[in-house]
Order: C-alpha cells, then structure tokens, then sequence
C-alpha cells in the first residue's frame, strides 16, 4: 500500500499529551469514552479538524460554524456555547504548551446510550466532545513528490441517502474509497457523483488547472471545505478565472496541474492520476513539481492562514 500524507509513526511529544474528555484533561493513555457512546456504537456525531498556526486557530469562526451547523442537521444539542467551546478548545491547546504545528480533532457525539440502539431516545447523558490535539505536520516527501490519485468505483451519494455536507462520523463509504486506492498503489481516492462527475477525493478537495483556468466541483457532493473556500476566494483576488462546475474525468486526465486541499496539509500538489502524469497532453517532460497556479495558490494560502489565525470567535 502506498504510504499517506498523514505519518503514522507517533510523534513522541504526542505520547504526554492531555487529551479532553468532556472538559476534563487526561494523559493520553488514560483517555476513553464509553462502548455505549452514540459515535462508538453508530458513528453517530460531528466533527473537525483545525491547525494551530503561532498560538491562534485559522477560519476558527468557520469551523465551529460549520459543526454547530452539522449538529443541528442531525437534530443534536452541542450542550455547550460556541463560546464555551472555544474556551474548552484552547484551554487544552494551553495546558499543553502548545503554539505551532498542531494539528486538532474536535469530536461531539450524541452521548452515552442505555442500551446499543440506534434510536436518539435511549440517549442518557450529555453530548461526547473529546479534543485531540497532537504534533503532527504533513509528510514532506509526499508534499515534494505529488500525490497519485485512482478513481474507485465507490461514489459520493445523493442527499437523500446521507448528505455529503454533513462532516459526521460516519465515514465509512470514504474508508472504503481509500482502501480501494491504497490497494491500487495510490495516496488519495479520487470519487465521482451519482452522475460520474467529479466529486472530490476521499478526505480531501480536488482541483484542476486547465489552460489557466482553475476548477472544481459543484460542491453539491463533498463538505462545504474551509480550505476549498479560501482557495476559490483567492484564486478570484489573484485573477485567476476559478469555475464550480460538473467535469469528467476525460476534462482531469487532460489537465495542466491537479491539486487537492485540507485543513491538515493546506494544498498538495497531484503526480499522477489513474496512471496518467498530470501535464498539458502535448508534453512529454517530466513533472516538474507544483506548476505556478499551484505555487501561487499555496503561498496565498499559508499566509492568508498566518493572518487569520485567532483564538476567539
């Protein structure tokens, strides 16, 4: 299997860690939660990931925006202010002396079950929010050489089965589209609509270079991503024409440049798709790393990420 952006070697400043579980910090090894917990039980719960970037969280307000949005999707009660939360959020970042290279999952369950049941109403306790805040940077081998994307036969479904926007626990079609990839040798799946469009890719937000233009999918069959978001609303500031729209894969294989995004690794440049090399289908060079769109866009982004960086809402 190829290797992921994510390391999974355990960074041992990550082996001391406070982790938070409903507001009480424990050692990561002492941290749990209940087998009667909805997100254990059902993957029933939201969740997010941020980056700590100089001490502040960047897109903090969309972030817990967009959870506070997933949770009253799914009819559940956070139990705690945005606020609140926020509060929650750094005080375990503080207590453990954290300020860069951070990358952190913020999860909120229904809460504890009575019984294994996948009716809201044998809910007995108070929302699950556990903080996992851990040292964690993307690997730069892949970042240097490109990723490899292949399509899998598993595709991003209609809303009226489980709505693609909703960032919930249940990501088992994305496990599956991932596990399809990585036994085909390659990094990231990338998933088409019900239509056989393009969708976006397993974990991940896929964007095409063509002929100076930059696309992307509708949007209609992937989360509303922070860092998809900021991409569009910067490529627009730096006048690079950017279009939401339904492609296939025929538009991708002929593609200038291929990249994709997320919170945890910002933008990552894409090496070959489906066995194809991503470059102009004239050319017979090599790739030759991140083409200038690309580069462009990732500079933007990385500062745009150090000015926006907070800590309050």
């Amino acid at each position: 299997m190829a290797e992921n952006i994510h390391d999974v070697k355990i960074d041992p400043r990550n082996l001391d860690i406070l982790i938070s579980v409903n507001g009480r910090l424990v050692p990561r090894a002492e941290a749990m939660v209940s087998v009667f917990d909805s997100g254990f039980i059902l993957g029933d719960g939201v969740w997010e990931g941020l980056r700590l970037v100089k001490g502040g969280v960047p897109f903090l307000r969309e972030h817990i925006e967009r959870l506070y949005e997933g949770a009253k999707a799914i009819f559940m009660e956070i139990g705690l202010s945005p606020d609140d939360l926020v509060k929650r959020l750094f005080d375990c970042i503080d207590a453990n002396k954290m300020e860069d290279g951070v990358h952190i999952r913020l999860m909120v369950t229904r809460g504890v079950k009575a019984t294994p049941y996948q009716d809201p109403r044998v809910t007995i306790s108070a929302p699950t929010i556990v903080i996992i805040p851990e040292y964690k940077t993307p690997n730069p081998e892949k970042t240097a050489k490109g990723l490899v994307l292949h399509t899998v036969h598993v595709h991003r479904g209609a809303p009226d089965v489980q709505d693609q926007k909703l960032n919930s626990h249940s990501k088992l079609n994305c496990i599956t589209a991932c596990i399809q990839a990585a036994n085909a040798g390659a990094d990231e799946a990338l998933m088409l609509d019900p239509l056989g469009f393009v969708a976006t890719c397993n974990s991940t937000h896929f964007f095409i270079v063509r002929r100076g233009e930059l696309w992307t999918s509708s949007g209609q069959y992937c989360i509303p991503g922070i860092t998809r978001g900021n991409m569009i609303r910067l490529a627009k500031e730096l006048g690079i024409p950017v279009f939401e729209k339904q492609f296939s894969l025929y538009d991708v294989y002929g593609a200038d440049e291929a990249f994709v995004t997320g919170t945890f690794a910002g933008l990552i440049p894409v090496r070959v798709i489906d066995g194809r090399p991503v470059r102009h289908p004239m050319s017979v060079e090599e790739w030759p790393g991140a083409g200038p769109v690309s580069q462009r866009l990732s500079a933007a982004y990385k500062a745009l990420c150090l000015k926006d960086a907070r800590r309050s809402l």
